[in-house]
C-alpha cells in the first residue's frame, strides 16, 4: 500500500513537470490562443457549415409566388426578397406595392416590362389576382410556381379583423359573430371590397368567388390550380411547408428560415359550429383547401416522415439560434415599441400588427443581416426598387443588373 502511494505521488509529480514544460515552450515560442469574441460567434452563426451531403440539383432562380391574402404570405415574401437580394436577382416589381389588385394581373403593370432591352425577370411575388396568360408573358418558361392556402374559417376571422374598414359586408355586420350567423344578409355581390368576405382564395387565384358551388366547378378550379402550381403550401403546417419548398427549390436551410411577419396581436377562437358555418359560406375555398391538404401530406410521405421530422427540428433550432442572435426578445412587439422606421410594420384595419425589434449591440454587418430578416414587405419592396432603379436613373424604364452582394452590404 505504501509503495502504491509513493508511485501515485511520482506520477502526479511527473504530470505537473510535463505541464510546466509545455507552458514554458509555448511562452518561449510566442504561441498564443486568441479568445473568441461574441461577435466572432455571431459571424459563425450567420455562416453555418455547408451541408455534409452532395446535392446534385441546381438552385431554382425563376420563381412565381402567388401571395394570397391572410395566409402568412408576408413571411414568405421576406425569404424571397432576401434570396433575390443576396443573389442580385431581378424582381418583376409593381409600380406601387400591388399589381393593380383587385383587378386581374396584367403584364403592363410590371415596372419596366415594355422596355425592349430589359433583362429577364427572375422572381414575381407581390400581391396580384392571378392571371396565368399574363404571368407567362412576364416570367421565363422554366419558372417554378407556388402558393399557400389556409383553412377558410380562420382565414375569414383574420380577414374580418383586417379588412372590416374597407369591405362593405364586414362594415354592415355589428360583429364577427353576427356576420357568421347570417353572412348572406350582409353580403352583396359587387359591393366595395366584398371579395375579402367570401371565397378569398378562389378570388386571388383568378376565379369567380360568387359562382354557385357545384362539384364540377370546384373540380375544374382544383385542376387548374394543380396544373399551374408546382407546389401548394399550407399555413397550418408552415414549417413542413418550408422544408418542402427548400427541397423543391434546391435551396439551403438558412434560405427558408424566417420570423413571422405581419402578425396580429390577438385572434378570436372559433367554436366548432362557427367553423362549419364559415367553411360552408366559403365552400369553394374549403374544397380547394381540403384537396390540397391531402396532396400536401402525400408529398410529405414521399419526402419521408422521419426525414421531415428531423428537418423541421433543424429548422426550428436554427430559427431559435438566429432569434437569440438578432432579436431583443423572443416575442413580437407592437409598432410603437419599434423605433426604426425601416422595420416598423404597417398598421391597417382594427387589428394591431406586430413586428420585431433588433438588438442594437451587434456589429453593423451582422445587424444589417438581422434587420433584413424582419424587414416588412413594403419597406423591402422599396429597397429592391432602389436597387433595380437606382437614384439618378429615374428615366430608365428597365431594371439595372447589379453584382451579387451579401445582404446588408
Amino acid at each position: 500500500m505504501r509503495l502504491a502511494h509513493v508511485c501515485r505521488i511520482q506520477v502526479m509529480g511527473f504530470g505537473l513537470v510535463l505541464l510546466m514544460a509545455i507552458a514554458l515552450t509555448i511562452q518561449l515560442l510566442g504561441i498564443h490562443f486568441p479568445k473568441r469574441s461574441p461577435q466572432s460567434s455571431a459571424l459563425r452563426l450567420l455562416s453555418p457549415e455547408p451541408p455534409s451531403f452532395h446535392r446534385t440539383c441546381q438552385p431554382k432562380r425563376h420563381i412565381v409566388f402567388l401571395k394570397t391574402h391572410k395566409t402568412a404570405g408576408s413571411t414568405i415574401l421576406n425569404l424571397l426578397h432576401r434570396y433575390g437580394d443576396t443573389h442580385a436577382l431581378i424582381f418583376a416589381l409593381p409600380f406601387k406595392y400591388q399589381f393593380n389588385y383587385p383587378n386581374l394581373f396584367h403584364s403592363r403593370r410590371v415596372k419596366g416590362f415594355n422596355s425592349p432591352d430589359r433583362p429577364p425577370y427572375d422572381i414575381l411575388c407581390h400581391h396580384m389576382r392571378f392571371n396565368r396568360p399574363e404571368v407567362r408573358k412576364v416570367m421565363p418558361e422554366d419558372s417554378f410556381y407556388f402558393t399557400i392556402l389556409r383553412d377558410p374559417a380562420t382565414m375569414a376571422e383574420s380577414s374580418f379583423s383586417y379588412y372590416r374598414s374597407v369591405s362593405s359586408a364586414f362594415k354592415k355586420a355589428p360583429s364577427f359573430k353576427a356576420f357568421i350567423a347570417h353572412p348572406s344578409y350582409y353580403y352583396r355581390e359587387g359591393e366595395r371590397s366584398n371579395h375579402y368576405a367570401r371565397n378569398l382564395l378562389w378570388f386571388d387565384l383568378g376565379f369567380n368567388p360568387n359562382a354557385p358551388f357545384t362539384e364540377v366547378l370546384a373540380k375544374a378550379g382544383m385542376r387548374a390550380v394543380e396544373s399551374t402550381f408546382n407546389l401548394v403550401l399550407l399555413v397550418e403546417h408552415f414549417d413542413e411547408s418550408m422544408i418542402l419548398l427548400k427541397e423543391e427549390l434546391c435551396w439551403e436551410l438558412d434560405d427558408v428560415v424566417t420570423f413571422k411577419l405581419n402578425i396580429r396581436g390577438s385572434s378570436r377562437q372559433l367554436e366548432k359550429e362557427e367553423v362549419e358555418r364559415l367553411r360552408a359560406w366559403n365552400a369553394l375555398d374549403w374544397y380547394l383547401y381540403s384537396y390540397f391538404n391531402r396532396t400536401f401530406w402525400e408529398k410529405v410521405e414521399g419526402f419521408g416522415r422521419e426525414r421531415m421530422d428531423n428537418e423541421v427540428r433543424q429548422l426550428r433550432e436554427r430559427r431559435q439560434q438566429l432569434a437569440e442572435l438578432c432579436l431583443e426578445g423572443t416575442e413580437p412587439v407592437g409598432a410603437e415599441d419599434i423605433k426604426e422606421e425601416a422595420i416598423k410594420p404597417f398598421q391597417f384595419g382594427q387589428a394591431k400588427i406586430l413586428g420585431w425589434a433588433v438588438r442594437k449591440d451587434l456589429q453593423p454587418n451582422i445587424r444589417s443581416r438581422c434587420v433584413r430578416m424582419v424587414t416588412p414587405e413594403l419597406q423591402y419592396k422599396d429597397l429592391l426598387d432602389a436597387r433595380q432603379f437606382p437614384p439618378g436613373t429615374q428615366n430608365r424604364s428597365y431594371p439595372v443588373v447589379t453584382p451579387a452582394r451579401p445582404i446588408g452590404r
